[in-house]
């Protein structure tokens, strides 16, 4: 069974920086592509940012684009995603999410939606940004 499990979420300025991490358990953690997804009150999820099974693909939504980065660390069973220049707009609940997704769909990342093979989620670590 799959555990999916973030941490970092926490209250911070406009403009501020927090870091996201997230690992899963009970599986060979390097056959998982990974993704940030979030969900502010009364929106739907959208999905922020994913990283393939070796990191060497990534995707971005537009609205974080230069500010967000996500990366992992295989060898310690961790991904991350440093947020920077944080703006109130990126309150949310931030949600991860893995699943076993070939490299034929990570490398034409642009043609799939964020969700795409996302089948394993965490329970969310909230993020609060103020002005």
């Amino acid at each position: 069974q799959v555990q999916v499990v973030e941490s970092g979420g926490g209250s911070v300025q406009a403009g501020g920086s927090l870091r996201l991490a997230c690992t899963i358990s009970g599986v060979k953690f390097d056959d998982y592509a990974m993704g940030w997804f979030r969900q502010a009150p009364g929106k739907e999820r959208e999905g922020v940012a994913c990283i393939s099974w070796s990191g060497g693909s990534t995707k971005y939504a537009d609205s974080v684009k230069g500010r967000f980065t996500i990366s992992r660390e295989n060898p310690k069973n961790m991904m991350y995603l440093q947020m920077d220049s944080l703006e109130p707009e990126d309150t949310a609940m931030y949600y991860c999410a893995a699943g076993r997704i070939p490299a034929v769909i990570t490398n034409n990342w642009e043609r799939y939606d964020f969700e795409y093979g996302m089948n394993n989620w965490g329970k969310g670590t909230l993020v609060t940004v103020s002005t």
